[in-house]
């Protein structure tokens, strides 16, 4: 997300990898969510958070995506200091969506297709504790979904590696600041953006079609 000149010209240079995801993962065989309320908040992290925001304002279901910081305490909750590294924070966003219409499983299994939980403390160009994968649970049915949806993932070998996704306590979610929010779609033809996150939203349209809407879901007031 923060690339110099010289990394954004060696990307641009570089051959895809690989993708192994490029198939359905297989539909959550535990799945605790409760659907009683009209709806219900889930807090991942997978990156940087202008794709993982862009991707889930595009599935049925979901009323609002901010991006955001957890795993961190309030008072350092900020781009620059978070980028350091040093406080905890994971660049995540917060899903608010309706479980009558998509199930808190059916996000994890959207989340798990488009990052790679099996890098540690990475994904794509962006280094650092700050872009680790990490679940954070807001209650017991979230953390014991999570668990065995990573477990099984691991039982059927979706992934050649691995799976080093971190599942834990939410503690706390700070919303970014104002310009991260929609910045994928204020900033559509912005190079990383196009290199790194319009191919998730691809993912999720061609991978998940009954989960996926033209129309994405914006911040209020953005």
């Amino acid at each position: 997300m923060r690339m110099t000149a010289f990394a954004l010209v060696a990307l641009l240079a570089a051959p895809a990898a690989a993708d192994e995801t490029d198939r359905p993962l297989p539909p959550p065989a535990f799945d605790a969510t409760i659907a009683g309320g009209p709806s219900e908040t889930a807090v991942l992290a997978g990156g940087c958070f202008w794709g993982m925001q862009g991707v889930f304002q595009h599935v049925k279901g979901v009323k609002q995506v901010l991006s955001g910081y957890s795993g961190g305490g309030s008072g350092s909750a900020h781009y620059y200091v978070v980028g350091t590294g040093t406080t905890g924070h994971a660049e995540s966003v917060q899903i608010v969506f309706d479980p009558h219409v998509v199930s808190y499983g059916q996000i994890l299994q959207v989340y798990f297709s488009v990052m790679d939980p099996t890098t540690l403390d990475y994904q794509g160009p962006d280094y650092g504790s700050q872009y680790r994968s990490e679940i954070f649970a807001a209650d017991d049915a979230q953390r014991r979904t999570a668990e065995a949806y990573i477990a099984q993932l691991s039982k059927a070998h979706a992934f050649s590696a691995p799976i080093v996704t971190r599942v834990g306590g939410l503690h706390g979610f700070y919303p970014a600041e104002g310009y991260h929010q929609d910045y994928l779609i204020h900033h559509p033809d912005q190079p990383y953006i196009v290199i790194n996150d319009l191919p998730k939203i691809d993912k999720l349209h061609r991978l998940y079609p009954q989960l996926y809407h033209d129309r994405p879901v914006t911040v209020a007031g953005n």
